[in-house]
């Protein structure tokens, strides 16, 4: 998140799904599979959507829905296991 701040973007972290309250209540966040990081590049408001992931990891059944779905609109989208990847998909490559 720090370095796409420093790139000129404005960053967000994303939760997902629901949370229970201490006294019950509870809390709906993003919808399941909503990448972890979205925000905009302060040059042109083109908003990112980043699914991070290590090595290894792999994608859910709904973070693939959720890609499948918004590579129908003109935002940049991708799956990050590095700090470079993530600087690779704001810059739209």
């Amino acid at each position: 998140m720090m370095e796409l701040s420093k790139s000129g973007c404005t960053v967000f972290r994303s939760n997902a799904g629901k949370v229970r309250t201490y006294d019950g209540r509870n809390i709906v966040l993003f919808p399941k599979g909503t990448p972890d990081l979205l925000g905009f590049r302060h040059a042109d408001g083109k908003m990112f959507f980043i699914e991070c992931k290590n090595d290894i990891g792999r994608l859910r059944s709904d973070q693939i829905r959720f890609a499948k779905f918004i590579r129908q609109f003109p935002v940049l989208y991708g799956v990050a296991r590095s700090v470079d990847d993530a600087l690779e998909i704001i810059e739209g490559k």
